[in-house]
């Protein structure tokens, strides 16, 4: 990982974006995905590593490996599946993320705190705090099944009006066909939908201008804090 920009490949990606990508991944830390190579096998060859995993990106051969579901009991009944993507694809999607974040950050409401960076849902609880007392309601919304049914040509529009760097958009449309490996084999190719649990999740879907435009209009009407739960 010495050069830090691409030499002669289709797509421009910096090694050093790369590398960056890298470290957010070890500060998360996180499971093994589907093929069973945890943070610390994959840093045992992590020149190499991130060396394949650039190479691939920057000349367009980069393909993602099969999502692991994980299945989480729900607080309620039911259950939640998870997506876990090997160690290499969630290094790919942060970068993307990365790359991605500063141009959607700024259209988010000052009122929104999932998933955005510097804010938490310890500074939502802070905000309804104070603005209780304004108050005596909450408004408490939930999109049902969000992650498991977003239709796909929704999020790639809405990623290419926030970029027009053609790799950012390539691999979102990989990602989002990725197959999802059940724990008795089964791969099962989505057409709807994004994993919960990927680095690039959470981005993706708050990109989207109807979840953007349901916040608004619900701070609009009840004037209070809520949390962005997505």
């Amino acid at each position: 990982m010495d050069e830090t920009k691409s030499a002669r490949k289709p797509f421009d990606i910096p090694k050093t974006l790369i590398w960056k990508a890298y470290l957010k991944v070890k500060a998360n830390k996180g499971a093994a995905g589907v093929d069973g190579q945890s943070l610390a096998e994959f840093e045992q060859d992590l020149r190499n590593n991130l060396f394949k995993l650039w190479n691939r990106m920057s000349s367009g051969s980069y393909f993602p490996a099969p999502v692991k579901a994980v299945s989480i009991p729900k607080s309620g009944v039911g259950v939640r599946v998870l997506g876990v993507p090997v160690i290499a694809d969630r290094i790919a999607q942060t970068a993307v993320a990365m790359v991605l974040e500063p141009s959607v950050e700024p259209v988010f409401h000052n009122d929104s705190y999932g998933y955005r960076p510097g804010k938490s849902a310890l500074d939502a609880v802070e905000v309804c705090k104070q603005r209780c007392w304004r108050h005596p309601w909450v408004v408490d919304l939930d999109i049902q099944g969000f992650f498991d049914n977003v239709p796909h040509a929704e999020i790639v529009a809405a990623v290419q009006r926030h970029t027009d760097v053609p790799w950012v958009v390539l691999y979102v449309k990989r990602w989002l066909v990725a197959p999802i490996q059940y724990p008795d084999g089964r791969c099962v190719v989505p057409g709807k939908g994004t994993p919960q649990g990927s680095a690039i999740s959470p981005l993706l879907s708050k990109s989207l201008p109807a979840l953007r435009v349901g916040f608004l209009a619900c701070q609009e009407f009840s004037g209070s804090a809520v949390r962005e739960v997505l």
